[in-house]
């Protein structure tokens, strides 16, 4: 028997109840539990059963949770069994109460899971009254700060103050908590142990149905390791790592941030530029671990001599940079000879050896009509290129109107236009006949370089020569002459064969450049080119100033039938002390000589010096400039072997008809 409540709380009508086994609709777990209560011991005289079980409703998977109280009774006590039972016939059942706890249970075991959640918690959380006493702990805070529950309870979080946090911390912290707003901040705390922590917190506000705070939680994250990360990060980030200066990324930071000031502001800064000089000395007789060692002590050199609020950074390998904010051109020189002053008088030490070092500075006064950080920083660096290029160990200041700088800018244009042109074969080759005085040959004639322009023009060599010189580029120049000299001769057989000799100009850094020798080694055997129609010249003072290295170049090409040409012979002082220890074929007697031989009898007397030297020594003579017949003449009256000139032969492509 059971009443029709059932039907609301297993959906099962009273009917269909009857004569169903309790473990149908028992949870499997709570099966032993049941058993005790629905069956019927023995002994009768037992006291009342109490159990909480699980019921499976009806028509879904849903389960109910349920507390049952039960008994054991005599079934003839009740009207509704004696009806149906003998007169001497006694029987026993249970009897029993059961009442839906589904929602107390869910919320019970909410509860448990929130109870476990907070003790298992990796941060610290407590709780408080709205007086602040401290009315729960989880196992975290003992962990954190070293304090035992017995000790916090009925403190207020006061316990954890360091003293280090700001006042204005706190009373944003009480002004939002006022407010019924969760406050959310990072605290200076301190452990038991005396140690600071930093404290990510939250604290919330606990309200009831009438809208009255009855207590705060507050769950702290110690997030001082992560936080010293970040420190360490962000101090990586912005700083050199060997100089613990500011780095490259920092300081154009700032300097945009003062470029902005000045323009806000319409205030005056200085900017330098910094390049120690005779550092690779250092790092090529000592190491690499010298030359680190030089940037630091450098370093702390520098910080001494610049003011606070100025920034002192390392840009990268030997240079430095300051960036002075409201800082007068007058205020920015005085600082640049302290720091000479302070560099003149270091001497570095290093494992026995003693080293002296300058410094060369560019300064720049920055002010809106200059451009970003980049312009700023590029005009610096030509400033501090022109200190070096003066001489060194000195300040030069840029100026808009300077000169010097402006032909360094020039040269700076030709860097670009040559390597395009080197990239995209915007070269070409002229030729100018060298026309022999005393004995007819085939042809013979020197190799000039041109550029091609967009517009159809050529630009001759002067222009971009000089540049590529002092940017380094002369090598590549010259390797493309040689290729492309070589290749033009070899693929016109019948000119080929007619040829006596082509003169290929060499610059003074492919003498020294070692992989030179065997790229010219490797043209010849590639083109088929004939080595002894070949002629090398190289300019007299190319040649005295690596005497060693041109020697031995000259020597090793030599020997595979190249020939050799000295141009511009009698330039030098020395023109003749030299000349009988470089083996060469040929004397290019300078052209500053050979113009004026008809008017002048100093310059008459020189062209004829150096061409009876230059025979006594087994040598032949080419004369340069030659403009006009009267000076041929005079060359021919010599027995100068050969002339070269307008008046001789123009230059042409060196594709034209022969």
């Amino acid at each position: 028997f059971l009443n029709n409540v059932i039907a609301d709380l297993l959906g099962y009508s009273a009917a269909e109840m009857v004569g169903k086994h309790y473990s149908a609709l028992v949870h499997a777990d709570d099966l032993a539990k049941a058993e005790i209560i629905f069956k019927i011991p023995d002994t009768k005289a037992i006291p009342p059963r109490d159990a909480e079980l699980r019921l499976y409703c009806k028509d879904s998977e849903l389960i109910k949770y349920v507390a049952v109280s039960a008994i054991v009774i005599a079934l003839d006590a009740l009207d509704i069994f004696k009806q149906s039972m003998q007169a001497d016939e006694q029987s026993f059942g249970i009897f029993g109460i059961i009442r839906d706890i589904t929602e107390h249970k869910l919320a019970e075991i909410h509860l448990r899971k929130l109870n476990l959640a907070m003790e298992h918690s990796p941060n610290l959380i407590f709780i408080t009254n709205p007086a602040g006493t401290i009315q729960y702990t989880n196992q975290q805070l003992t962990a954190t700060t070293g304090y035992s529950q017995e000790e916090v309870l009925g403190q207020t979080p006061h316990i954890f103050s360091s003293g280090d946090t700001l006042q204005e911390v706190y009373q944003d912290l009480w002004q939002t908590l006022s407010a019924g707003q969760v406050w959310r901040g990072i605290l200076k705390n301190k452990k038991k142990c005396g140690d600071i922590y930093l404290a990510q917190q939250s604290i919330a506000p606990l309200v009831d149905d009438a809208g009255i705070t009855t207590h705060y939680v507050a769950i702290q994250e110690d997030v001082t390791e992560a936080s010293l990360l970040n420190e360490k990060l962000s101090y990586q980030a912005t700083h050199d790592p060997l100089t613990d200066l500011i780095n490259r990324n920092e300081f154009d930071r700032r300097l945009e941030r003062v470029i902005m000031t000045a323009r806000d502001q319409d205030s005056e800064h200085a900017l330098c530029y910094m390049d120690l000089d005779q550092f690779k000395v250092v790092n090529d007789i000592c190491s690499h671990t010298a030359g680190d060692e030089l940037l630091r002590q450098i370093s702390a050199l520098l910080s001494q001599v610049i003011r606070r609020r100025d920034t002192l950074a390392r840009l990268g390998g030997d240079e430095f940079a300051i960036l002075m904010e409201h800082c007068s051109l007058e205020q920015a020189q005085r600082t640049t000879q302290k720091v000479h002053s302070i560099i003149e008088k270091f001497q570095f030490q290093w494992e026995g050896k003693s080293f002296r070092i300058g410094i060369s500075i560019g300064l720049i006064v920055i002010n809106i009509h200059k451009g970003g950080a980049d312009t700023h920083l590029k005009h610096a660096d030509m400033a501090c290129y022109m200190a070096k290029v003066a001489g060194r160990n000195r300040t030069h200041i840029y100026r808009e109107d300077d000169a010097a700088i402006a032909q360094h800018q020039g040269e700076m244009n030709w860097l670009a236009i040559i390597n395009n042109a080197l990239d995209n074969n915007q070269f070409c080759l002229y030729t100018q006949a060298i026309v022999p005085l005393t004995s007819p040959e085939g042809e013979h004639c020197e190799i000039l370089l041109r550029m091609k322009n967009d517009n159809g023009t050529v630009t001759a060599p002067g222009a971009f020569l000089p540049a590529a010189e002092r940017y380094q580029l002369s090598p590549k120049i010259d390797r493309w002459v040689i290729q492309n000299t070589f290749a033009s001769f070899t693929e016109q057989i019948k000119r080929l064969e007619l040829l006596s000799m082509c003169s290929i100009n060499l610059s003074g850094p492919s003498l020294n450049s070692p992989n030179m020798l065997a790229f010219i080694e490797e043209q010849l055997e590639i083109t088929g080119m004939p080595a002894d129609k070949v002629c090398f010249e190289i300019t007299e003072t190319a040649a005295i100033a690596n005497l060693c290295s041109a020697t031995e170049f000259i020597t090793q090409l030599k020997a595979l039938g190249c020939k050799f040409s000295l141009d511009d012979f009698g330039s030098g002082l020395s023109s003749f002390a030299y000349l009988k220890n470089l083996p060469v074929d040929f004397l290019k007697i300078d052209g500053f000589f050979v113009k004026d031989i008809e008017h002048d009898q100093v310059d008459l007397a020189m062209v004829k010096s150096i061409n009876d030297i230059g025979h006594v020594m087994g040598k032949k003579t080419i004369a340069e400039f030659v403009e006009c017949e009267p000076v041929l003449q005079t060359l021919m009256a010599m027995k100068v072997d050969y002339a070269q000139g307008y008046h001789t032969g123009k230059p042409k492509p060196i594709n034209d008809q022969y």
